[in-house]
């Protein structure tokens, strides 16, 4: 003899179920008079054959032919109304469900008034709950034994995303004017989804727009041109940083560069500046720009031809190596041959006996291998 199911009742413990049927493998027998349960975020669908036969609500319900009159036509009379019956009931998740996600797959191509064409992404959450049972069990769940909350994203993430390309299509410009419009972008989205929605018996009750944004390769290009429009006038920029390299590469000598440095490029940028501003003019009359050479004590600008530095007042020659004379220690440019104080012949550059590299005269070591000279 088989067991009867006398209560029947449903928890989802996942918290992730739109739809259960019981008994999850098909139908069951239900004694007659049995306590169908429902709790106060469900609604139950009672089915027999196939049929839909009623919609219950929370409370505790009677399944008879008293409170289901349509089972006094199913039930064939010699079995007696007393007599257990094959059925089964769908369990539909009333609450509204939170933080569902949408997002673009790949990104939407967008033609723009601006940059031309540009591809997009979006993303963003919305809410829903189900408010017709009856049609959603017939559009969306059909025979399934469990119907979960990633079945209905996947299926509506799409169209969510088809709703949102065509409004963009049809009322965007240039996504420059995208910040002002997103609640408005919002509003009109949620109307279009709000009737696929109902087609299957489903309510969206928020929608938000996360971000629209295009692929970060043109985000650096937008902040570069956004960059050079804050700049104004390319020269003076370029003259400027130019000034500021120099300042940085002077701050790895002595104390005295330094200083002079400071002066020299104190002196520099408010020539460059008064060459930006008025140099244009002299240019357009057809007068020669100055040319200046930079010293080599302080790197100052110095005008072409100027024997002194007119910052630290050292001598603005070329500098040359030169090694001491052995008789009189005077300093004597390197390969010269005969000492222009003494003349005394120099001696000329040693060879290392172990690498082969050329030693100044006078070395104790060889400069590329370290080996001591003999």
């Amino acid at each position: 003899m088989g067991v009867f199911i006398e209560i029947i009742e449903h928890f989802d413990e996942s918290g992730k179920e739109l739809a259960y049927r019981f008994p999850p493998d098909g139908s069951t027998d239900i004694k007659m008079g049995a306590q169908l349960i429902v709790q106060e975020n469900q609604a139950a669908v009672f089915h027999r054959d196939g049929k839909a036969l009623d919609l219950f609500k929370a409370g505790r319900h009677t399944l008879s032919t008293q409170n289901v009159p349509i089972l006094t036509k199913l039930l064939s009379l010699p079995y007696g109304f007393d007599s257990p019956f094959k059925a089964n009931v769908y369990y539909i998740n009333l609450q509204t469900i939170t933080d569902l996600k949408w997002g673009t797959k790949e990104p939407i191509a967008f033609r723009d008034t601006e940059l031309k064409m540009v591809r997009l992404r979006a993303f963003g959450k919305y809410s829903m709950r189900i408010s017709e049972p009856q049609l959603f069990l017939s559009e969306l769940v059909g025979t399934q034994g469990q119907y979960m909350v990633f079945d209905f994203q996947n299926f509506f993430k799409d169209i969510i995303v088809q709703k949102l390309n065509d409004f963009l299509g049809e009322n965007l410009k240039t996504i420059f004017d995208l910040p002002r419009y997103y609640n408005e972008i919002s509003s009109a989205i949620k109307a279009q989804v709000e009737e696929a929605f109902g087609k299957y018996g489903v309510e969206i009750r928020d929608f938000v727009i996360g971000a629209i944004t295009p692929p970060e390769e043109v985000q650096k290009m937008i902040d570069k041109r956004s960059s050079m429009a804050a700049l104004g006038d390319m020269n003076q920029y370029m003259q400027f940083q130019a000034a500021e390299n120099m300042g940085e590469f002077a701050k790895g000598g002595n104390p005295a560069m330094e200083a002079g440095v400071g002066l020299g490029v104190g002196a520099a940028v408010g020539n460059m500046m008064g060459s930006s501003l008025g140099g244009g003019q002299q240019q357009q009359q057809g007068q020669p720009q100055q040319v200046v050479v930079t010293c080599p004590g302080c790197a100052a600008h110095v005008p072409q031809g100027k024997k002194f530095c007119g910052e630290c007042g050292g001598s603005m020659a070329p500098k040359v190596d030169t090694v001491a004379c052995g008789q009189c220690n005077a300093a004597v440019p390197a390969g010269t041959k005969f000492c222009g104080e003494c003349g005394t012949k120099m001696a000329t550059a040693a060879t290392c006996p172990s690498c082969s590299a050329e030693v100044s005269p006078g070395k104790k070591f060889c400069g590329e291998c370290g080996a001591k000279m003999e």
